[in-house]
């Protein structure tokens, strides 16, 4: 494994780790701090289509996807309060929903690669959120899906309540993955920064 290719999966394991680690912690009502997180592997993954092609930027996904899986199955050993930390249905959601979101990233940062430099970046990070936090939320935690996991008691994220509390009623995990959506699109603004000071110091890609 070449030196870039390591530097890569390193700082997407770290992001994984990280994001696994603090989802465990809540900030308010709707948020944990692995929403904060885990967002930057978007920008790990641009940085690598960037700088290196699409072949690597997937080592790393591949790599941050075995990275996830490990982090689940320890966590399903994990007793906490009410359950397990991890359980199936969040498992199947949070690799399904990581592998699916950052291929595409990688397939829509590729096909915009030669516009201005915040489109592609800007553009596969919306992309990739929207599906990632759409197929999660949704594996996870939405009713419909209860065969999944039929000995997994989801009722209280299926409870009506207002959407982020002000909003029209839905089923908290709507609430949940809509504050998570944002703080997605926010970050996506932000890692803009960092991306374009990275690229100017790594190699460039053809």
């Amino acid at each position: 494994m070449n030196k870039n290719l390591m530097t890569g999966v390193i700082a997407m394991a770290a992001v994984v780790v990280a994001s696994n680690i603090l989802v465990q912690f809540l900030m308010g009502d709707w948020l944990t701090w692995g929403a904060f997180t885990y967002p930057f592997a978007f920008l790990v993954t641009d940085l690598m289509n960037r700088a290196y092609g699409v072949a690597q930027a997937r080592k790393v996904i591949l790599a941050g996807f075995v990275v996830g899986v490990v982090c689940s199955l320890v966590g399903t050993q994990i007793t906490l309060e009410f359950g397990p930390a991890v359980t199936m249905r969040i498992a199947i959601g949070s690799g399904t929903a990581f592998l699916v979101a950052q291929l595409t990233d990688v397939l829509v940062f590729d096909r915009l690669r030669a516009g201005k430099w915040w489109r592609a970046p800007l553009v596969s990070s919306v992309v990739g959120s929207s599906l990632d936090t759409a197929l999660f939320f949704t594996i996870a935690f939405s009713a419909m899906l209860a065969f999944l996991e039929p000995g997994n008691d989801v009722s209280f994220f299926t409870q009506p309540k207002a959407l982020l509390g002000v909003g029209p009623v839905a089923p908290l995990w709507v609430s949940l993955a809509v504050a998570d959506f944002g703080v997605k699109m926010a970050l996506a603004m932000i890692a803009l920064i960092p991306f374009r000071s990275l690229t100017r110091r790594m190699q460039p890609n053809g």
